[in-house]
């Protein structure tokens, strides 16, 4: 995904490409990344979607997805994590 081999990808790059590849993967277009964090293995993010559009847009069920892509950007796998109503607050 990097321009030139051996080349480290911004955190903004990452952030594009983990969007780009989860929407090519599931349909789904992310509204907002809540987390990105480099790893050993790479990168992990994690990704706020619209599971299910609803009226009004409080009641909307949102998707928060795990995604985790190696250093040069791949997806390497993705996972949701929970499922929400977009106005309840984070009872963690």
């Amino acid at each position: 995904m990097s321009d030139s081999p051996g080349q480290e990808l911004t955190a903004v790059q990452v952030l594009r490409v983990a969007s780009e590849q989860l929407a090519e993967l599931t349909g789904l277009q992310p509204e907002s990344i809540s987390r990105l964090e480099r790893t050993d293995a790479g990168w992990v993010a994690e990704a706020e979607v619209v599971e299910l559009d609803r009226i009004p847009a409080t009641m909307s069920v949102m998707g928060l997805y795990e995604v985790n892509l190696d250093p040069a950007g791949t997806l390497t796998g993705y996972r949701r994590l929970r499922r929400y109503e977009r106005g309840r607050t984070d009872s963690r």
